[in-house]
């Protein structure tokens, strides 16, 4: 009898379905320890669900899939997942954000155990240095959740969930090395005092290999030594109420520039360019419930964050500190899964630039205080149907009452095959320019800001099918969804203005995004396993010209397609393969006034292959090739590279265009094809 293991399958790709697992039968049998689709999910609603029973999507990824295709960070691993693309913003520091579904990565909230830990200033670093050997899983939300979150969360959700130390492994270490010389050391290990567990991690990256392939005198990558160390507690208690504490501290040296730029002699001058950032980053965040009866939780998070950087000759020093408290209250009345909290935040920011200047140029921070209350009911009608109705409302001293409504409504079929899920809903985001753009902290462009910037608000809506079936001895897992999201207050960077300036501004006027994403999973009778997903996105802007004529915009760095692809295959003796890509057609690029680069990158592939053998010891040995087709953009991804000070761009007859420094056209990196081997070890 032919075996097909539809849950191995995929809990092996990394990805967990949204269906319920169908009954044993001679043809379809299933491995009880393997059996983890039906584990909760809390990031849609707040509270712990399965992922059939939310009414809202959310994606489940676990180490698993991105131990086939290995990353020194999280940033790099979050790519693999459709729709989700981690887009570098410099081709000099080569800092970057998450987009998702085609939104800038401020639209983004990127939590921690289900805390905003990670946002504004840190959105850049954040998710850098995070030890994957901490790591349980990780929740992903394409689209709004402003009603539960509040600002941040305009466009979508990623939720760290790291491990519990009471359940841990005793000891992992993975150490990775490429042909790069980039060296990655990832290690955790837990122990026991009294009622409390403790796991505590040690992340370690270094690359310092200064490489020119282009030639044009820049690193092609820039060059990081960074150091984090995570530890969390939790605590055993009566009833298996939480209390559990995290603490992470980071710190980073990261520089790119010329070749024979040297931090000890040329950090802030203007004789040889770099751009060299020194990162110092403490979090906290806690969770207890309290000992009563009624199922009341505390959460609580606090992060500190010290930036020191030059980019050329212009320096960015700036320090934030955001301090997060919540209490929820989650009750059950008949039907009614009702959920009712309030929130606090607080922000403490300060810079060197404008944005914490008054009128006369004297230095005010920004301390800012944004109370907010939210109430749930999420409605269980049958096993098939449920309706979720939500409502927050926050005050900023700024920005005045800000509302966010959202519903949402899940039916699934009385066979459990098919799922499909509605939701309407409101976003709102409150924006700091200097926090979330590098653009505006590179030195190459003057930074504009024509208006008092009102915060942004959204209306959102999308919908989710979600659908297995069995054909041919191959299972088949799809899940397809469609989303809309209208934009008004929108903040536009205009870069067309003038070739030295970026001038920002409320669009007067308004922004769509809007599209199809569809996943499908395919499990065969043989221990092939593939999974594979497309994006269509079609995500603009339109705004009245000065002759009243309304002008459409595509946003920059959304490709319309995109898409990735898995594919596994086991061998006997504990051999395996791993193919892994991403794909992503042509995306609008921030050009300049007679450009001589195209205005929309290429198609273009990034693949890679590993193979992996496993021990009965607990130890696996990995090597592959990354970048298997070696794809590098061949244009310029730097403007004017020469003169980094732009000393001579005012020559007519060495720049007749008036072109100058510019460091923004980036849609690939510049790290070609490498090779990589390693080794993991873990010990329970």
């Amino acid at each position: 009898m032919r075996k097909i293991v539809y849950a191995y399958f995929l809990g092996s790709l990394g990805f967990a379905s949204a269906q319920n697992l169908p009954e044993k039968s001679d043809s379809l049998l299933w491995e009880e320890d393997e059996i983890q689709l039906e584990s909760a999910v809390i990031t849609g609603t707040l509270k712990e669900v399965s992922r059939l029973d939310s009414p809202v999507p959310v994606e489940i990824i676990t180490p698993r899939l991105f131990r086939k295709n290995p990353s020194p960070s999280l940033f790099e691993s979050i790519g693999m997942v459709n729709g989700v693309r981690p887009q570098v913003n410099c081709n000099v520091c080569n800092t970057g954000d998450i987009h998702i579904n085609g939104m800038e990565g401020p639209y983004t909230m990127i939590l921690i155990d289900g805390m905003p830990i990670v946002s504004s200033l840190s959105t850049v670093y954040g998710l850098n240095g995070i030890p994957n050997s901490m790591v349980e899983k990780i929740e992903v939300v394409k689209g709004p959740a402003s009603s539960l979150y509040g600002s941040e969360a305009m466009g979508g959700i990623i939720n760290v969930i790291t491990k519990n130390a009471q359940k841990a492994p005793s000891l992992s270490v993975d150490f990775m090395s490429s042909s790069w010389m980039e060296f990655n050391t990832d290690i955790s290990t837990k122990f026991k005092i009294g009622d409390a567990s403790s796991l505590i991690g040690m992340n370690y990256f270094k690359y310092d290999d200064v490489k020119d392939n282009n030639g044009d005198n820049f690193t092609d990558l820039t060059l990081q030594d960074r150091i984090s160390i995570f530890n969390k507690w939790n605590l055993k208690r009566k009833d298996d109420k939480i209390a559990s504490l995290g603490l992470r501290y980071v710190y980073e040296d990261r520089w790119g520039g010329e070749l024979d730029y040297n931090k000890r002699i040329h950090r802030g001058s203007d004789e040889v360019y770099g751009e060299s950032v020194y990162t110092s980053r403490f979090e906290a965040v806690a969770m207890y419930q309290l000992p009563i009866k009624e199922s009341i939780t505390t959460q609580f998070s606090y992060n500190y964050h010290d930036q020191n950087s030059w980019y050329g000759n212009t320096p960015y020093m700036a320090t934030q500190q955001v301090a997060f408290g919540q209490a929820y209250w989650d009750k059950t009345l008949g039907i009614h899964n009702l959920l009712a909290g309030a929130t606090i935040r607080y922000t403490d920011y300060d810079d060197n630039t404008p944005a914490t200047a008054d009128e006369n140029g004297h230095n005010v921070p920004s301390r800012t205080t944004i109370p907010g209350v939210f109430v749930q009911d999420e409605m269980k009608f049958n096993p098939q149907n449920s309706l979720l109705l939500g409502y927050r409302f926050d005050y900023d001293e700024h920005h005045g009452s800000i509302h966010s409504p959202r519903v949402a409504y899940r039916y699934s079929s009385a066979d459990k095959k098919h799922t499909l899920r509605g939701s309407f809903g409101t976003g709102f985001r409150v924006v700091n320019l200097f926090t979330e753009d590098h653009a505006a902290l590179t030195g190459s462009r003057e930074v504009i800001i024509t208006e008092e910037l009102k915060p942004e608000r959204s209306l959102n809506a999308n919908l989710n099918y979600v659908t297995r079936f069995t054909t041919g001895g191959m299972n088949v897992d799809v899940d397809v969804t469609g989303f809309y999201s209208y934009f008004t207050n929108k903040i536009n960077a205009d870069y067309d203005v003038n070739p030295d300036q970026i001038v920002y501004d409320n669009l007067e006027g308004h922004a769509i995004s809007q599209g199809v994403s569809l996943n499908t999973n395919f499990s065969f009778g043989i221990p092939l396993r593939i999974s594979a997903g497309v994006s269509y996105m079609d995500v603009f802007q339109k705004e009245k010209d000065e002759n009243g004529v309304e002008q459409k915009e595509v946003q920059y760095f959304a490709p319309e397609w995109s898409g990735n692809l898995v594919m596994s295959y086991s061998f006997p003796k504990n051999f395996s393969v791993d193919l892994t890509g991403n794909w992503n057609g042509p995306m609008r690029l921030p050009t300049v006034p007679n450009d001589y680069r195209p205005e929309y990158s290429p198609w273009h592939m990034i693949a890679n292959i590993q193979v992996t053998k496993k021990f009965q010891n607990g130890m696996e040995i990995y090597a592959g090739v990354k970048n298997l087709f070696d794809f590098v953009p061949s244009e310029d991804p730097i403007l004017r590279a020469f003169d980094p000070f732009d000393q001579q761009v005012d020559d007519p007859i060495q720049n007749p265009n008036g072109y100058s420094f510019d460091t923004t056209y980036s849609y690939a990196s510049m790290q070609g094809i490498r090779g990589f081997i390693g080794f993991r070890y873990s010990m329970f």
